[in-house]
């Protein structure tokens, strides 16, 4: 018997590969090969955060310098608690709120306090596609409307400007052109207020604002955008559809979804560095600005993108590790995916500058007055940039599918994962086929009532509720803080490292593990310290949420951190003996080493009493042969 057929039977009455399950419960599935696994974590992973977020960022924080703290806060924070998400779901074979129940029942809370944000973001995330589907629908049209004035949700304040390099010829040194009541404003991309009249606003600020979003003078929500309903429909159709069979269609659409995206950029990169002014704007993308990164602002920043790039704390990397096969290498895996999120977004850093340096050049203005992020860049800033080449409908239609395909991505993963949570508590009645399409459905038609707030004529404000406080930067920070505290002190970092290398055959670099113990939480204290103490009000286009929006934002943020602390209190009133006694069904090939130790110093030892009927059972499942599920 080889080592690698060892380890690829794990010990216990439930491993992850054995296919021997409780009686009555549904055999859990896997990917059904590697490349599945690894393309679902890609489309995770690389999203629109690497185009709106991590571009704006880097020229924010000092270009080429920003990348200091950004890999830094990559080697001691994000790698670690990538790999303890990735590794955990694929030990345990469980979702994000049972895999918390089996390592430490008292801390399942931090499980649930997860799924909750997960929640959230399934709700309002989607909308995105949404304003997609719409932008991706007039790109069809061989005038863009979001380039004249001539459409009937435009003001007479609206201004617009023809390209000196898609019209050459109207910008001839001696051609007249002053019959064109649209000039240019140097005030380009600043935000407005609807109450304003007055003041002159752009032909994209205001397809954005009167023909997508539909904004009401005071900002209230008003009645449904039912054309953006269909559209909201329609992605939660797409999306179910993506889903509904479990991992068996997820990892079939991932080889689409995964891998156009890439292409589509980089049709765009290669038609970006060819403008005029592409390279003043990647430039002004990678410009080292060391002073930057005096304060603590640049590495507050890097660390946030960090857990944000890599969607951890909402438990969905350990959904999707959970269906890994026992010995797949998650480490190796994790180091792949890091350097290519990483690469992803250099280079899409680079594509983005590229056209907004071209779209600087070509209005005579500064970088600064064109630089935009998050749907502001997606949305006004690079719309108006496509729509000054030539054959802008073509060059419209690629970057939103690209959007499309970004956002879809993510949306049915998100998904995914708080089905797998749910019916892993319930795996009597939702591991069945049956069961399972049903949960997906009722999740989808729920989260789409749930949506149609954000498509009303002040639904903007909503979005930005959620996004600000319901996937709240702080509460990732405190997740990730739990999360990394349980495993290393609670659970035991040794054992952890024990339990890796039965997976994987060898025990990964040792600088983890002291990540995991301090460095990885302190750096996550130290950030949640500054934005507690930096705190800036929600102003959404001029208007504060007032009362009723403190009171909404106060409840979405504390709501899925009260969870620790109830489940918390709940154990221990059920059971306060086993409060931190790992389940008995988790192969541990290593039961009387200690837990956990500190410069050869035994600090916690073992706890896990050898099971006479699991060693039998062991021995039993390592004499067949190796499961292929």
């Amino acid at each position: 018997m080889t080592e690698e057929t060892a380890r690829g039977d794990p010990a216990g009455g439930s491993g992850p590969d054995t296919g021997v399950t409780e009686e009555g419960d549904q055999p859990r599935g896997k990917w059904a090969n590697k490349r599945e696994s690894l393309l679902a974590m890609t489309g995770l992973i690389i999203g629109l955060g690497n185009f709106w977020r991590f571009p704006y960022l880097c020229y924010r924080n000092g270009g080429v310098a920003f990348f200091i703290p950004y890999f830094l806060c990559l080697l001691f924070c994000g790698i670690p608690v990538l790999f303890l998400e990735m590794a955990l779901g694929q030990y345990t074979s469980e979702g994000g709120v049972t895999v918390w129940k089996k390592i430490c029942p008292m801390f399942q809370g931090v499980g649930i306090a997860s799924q909750v944000i997960l929640a959230y973001l399934n709700i309002y995330y989607i909308v995105i596609l949404v304003w997609a589907l719409v932008y991706l629908y007039y790109s069809f049209k061989s005038t863009l409307p979001w380039s004249t004035c001539d459409n009937f949700w435009n003001t007479d304040v609206c201004q617009s400007r023809p390209s000196s390099y898609a019209n050459p010829n109207l910008f001839q040194p001696d051609s007249n052109w002053s019959f064109l009541h649209n000039v240019t404003s140097l005030d380009y991309f600043d935000e407005f207020s609807p109450e304003v009249d007055n003041e002159q606003r752009t032909s994209e600020t205001e397809f954005w604002m009167y023909r997508v979003l539909r904004v009401s003078h005071d900002m209230t929500l008003g009645p449904v955008n039912w054309d953006l309903a269909a559209c909201l429909l329609l992605a939660w159709i797409v999306c179910y559809l993506c889903i509904f069979r479990g991992i068996k269609s997820a990892g079939k659409v991932v080889y689409v979804t995964a891998t156009v995206p890439y292409l589509l950029l980089f049709i765009l990169f290669i038609r970006g560095v060819t403008l005029p002014g592409a390279g003043d704007g990647m430039k002004h993308f990678l410009y080292p600005e060391l002073y930057r990164l005096a304060g603590l602002h640049a590495w507050c920043d890097a660390l946030s993108e960090v857990l944000s790039s890599y969607s951890v704390c909402l438990g969905v990397v350990t959904a999707l590790g959970s269906y890994n096969k026992y010995n797949n290498n998650c480490y190796r895996d994790c180091l792949v995916l890091c350097c290519l999120n990483t690469g992803t977004s250099i280079f899409a850093g680079l594509a983005v500058f590229s056209v907004l340096g071209f779209m600087a050049h070509d209005m005579g203005v500064s970088l600064h007055d064109v630089v935009n992020a998050g749907p502001g860049l997606v949305f006004q800033a690079f719309p108006k940039a496509l729509s000054m080449l030539p054959g802008a409908s073509f060059w419209c239609v690629l970057f939103f599918l690209m959007i499309l395909f970004l956002a879809l991505d993510a949306q049915f993963l998100c998904v995914e994962s708080l089905v797998t949570a749910i019916a892993d508590l319930f795996p009597h009645h939702l591991r069945n086929p049956r069961g399972r399409s049903i949960l997906v459905l009722v999740i989808c038609v729920v989260c789409f009532l749930l949506g149609l707030p954000h498509i009303t004529q002040g639904g903007i404000i909503v979005f930005h509720l959620l996004d600000h406080f319901g996937a709240s930067e702080n509460s990732m920070l405190f997740i990730v803080c739990f999360e990394t505290t349980v495993i290393a002190w609670v659970y035991g970092a040794d054992r952890f490292y024990d339990n890796i290398e039965d997976m994987i055959g060898y025990k990964p670099f040792p600088v983890l593990k002291y990540c995991w113990l301090f460095i990885t939480p302190l750096l996550c204290w130290v950030n949640l310290s500054y934005n507690m103490t930096n705190r800036f009000p929600l102003i959404v286009y001029g208007f504060y949420p007032g009362i009723g929006g403190t009171i909404v934002s106060a409840l979405l943020l504390v709501t899925p951190l009260m969870c620790i602390p109830v489940f918390l209190f709940i154990t221990l009133c059920k059971t306060p003996e086993n409060m931190t006694t790992s389940s008995k069904d988790l192969r541990q090939a290593r039961p009387h080493n200690p837990i956990l130790t500190l410069c050869k110093r035994v600090i916690f030892k073992a706890n896990v009493k050898p099971n006479r009927h699991v060693e039998e059972n062991d021995e039993k499942m390592m004499m067949g042969e190796p499961s292929t599920a």
